[in-house]
């Protein structure tokens, strides 16, 4: 009997429990953006290389996929760009578009998607962004990736074969597939991040998820590809991957001096639709978080991996002096956003994460508050 007892009432609290949860979920829904919390699982696109599936498109996308509330007829400013620009580890509303958007009283349309580049953008603005006959398209040109990106997609997407200058190569483009996992609570943990609002906010939440970020972070002075930059006096605790953003920028990579090649070809085109249409086109250039905390990072032999910090930091400068250039041989308006992050450098630009390197709310502000300046004193 009292077996029955102990089952039934474990069963009650069982069942309390689910509902509970179920009901925390559609407040959490009703009251938050989902596409603010929940992860999105790509399919394969034949020109963009991946979009945002259909099942997605109605309750956390527009209807054509992006993150915002709709689709405008017409819109004032369109925001185009990778996950810089669509707001990583941020709210819709704190994205630098959105911060552009309140500070300029205009209405904004955030064309953006996280791994997107050059190819995309070019894409998106000739058939979607002219649509919406834009007085200004702002592109956000991550200098970390989108010169290789653009090398990927072109020579791994038939649809841009007619880019190719060099001898077809065999590329991995899909930038977007989930690495493996065979630990046996990453599937539950892929499958919560890509349902769940609560579970999003209850583990990588401002609480939760700020305090396992600073975590890792020490833990990765232990890490062999982590460099770990801590000053207390200023506030700083941040944590880099040099490694990856190297082979993005390395000036002697045969490839990704055919990434810009292209991407130049791409901005030049963008430019010339652009102008076609009486929009003003700007390329705002967003730095890696190297180069941000370059004053601290270069040249500091007590670092681990200086030399690849240290390599970084110069090829990113080359990649700086070659984009800029062209920029101005071809009359393209640009902002640099650079000196308001490196202004800014102890206001917690940047998620707390030892693997997350995108800005935070804070940082996304200093970028729409650097673009709106330079939008207002140039025009």
């Amino acid at each position: 009997m009292k077996v029955k007892t102990l089952l039934g009432s474990s069963a009650v609290v069982a069942v309390s429990l689910a509902v509970t949860l179920v009901l925390c979920e559609v407040v959490a829904r009703i009251v938050l953006n989902p596409a603010d919390y929940l992860s999105v699982a790509m399919v394969h696109d034949d020109v963009l290389g991946a979009a945002v599936p259909a099942s997605a498109v109605s309750h956390q996308f527009d209807a054509w996929g992006f993150r915002n509330p709709a689709v405008p007829a017409r819109v004032d400013i369109v925001a185009i760009g990778d996950s810089h620009t669509f707001g990583n580890a941020a709210t819709m509303d704190d994205s630098w578009p959105y911060v552009l958007g309140r500070l300029s009283g205009m209405s904004v349309y955030n064309l953006a998607m996280g791994g997107y580049g050059p190819n995309q953008y070019f894409h998106l603005l000739v058939s979607k962004a002219l649509k919406l006959k834009p007085k200004t398209i702002v592109l956000g040109f991550y200098m970390g990736d989108d010169f290789e990106n653009a090398f990927l997609i072109t020579y791994g997407l038939e649809h841009w074969r007619y880019l190719r200058s060099l001898p077809d190569e065999s590329v991995d483009f899909d930038i977007w597939a989930v690495p493996e996992d065979r630990r046996w609570h990453k599937p539950l943990r892929l499958w919560l991040s890509q349902h769940s609002v609560l579970y999003q906010l209850i583990f990588h939440g401002p609480l939760l998820g700020r305090f396992q970020g600073e975590l890792q972070i020490r833990n990765a002075q232990a890490r062999p590809d982590s460099v770990v930059l801590s000053i207390p006096q200023r506030g700083i605790l941040e944590a880099f991957l040099p490694k990856s953003i190297l082979r993005n920028l390395d000036q002697e990579n045969r490839f990704i001096l055919e990434g810009m090649r292209i991407t130049f070809q791409l901005l030049a085109d963008m430019n010339d639709a652009s102008r076609r249409n009486d929009i003003r086109f700007i390329v705002a250039v967003i730095p890696t978080k190297e180069m941000v905390f370059a004053e601290y990072l270069e040249h500091d032999a007590s670092l681990p991996l200086r030399q690849t910090i240290d390599s970084l930091i110069a090829n990113e400068r080359q990649a700086r002096e070659k984009l800029f250039k062209f920029l101005t041989d071809f009359n393209i308006e640009s902002v640099d956003v650079l000196p308001a992050l490196r202004r800014s450098i102890d206001g917690q630009l940047y998620v707390k994460s030892a693997t997350d390197m995108h800005p935070n709310r804070n940082g996304y502000r200093i970028i729409g508050e650097a673009i709106f300046e330079a939008l207002r004193k140039t025009r």
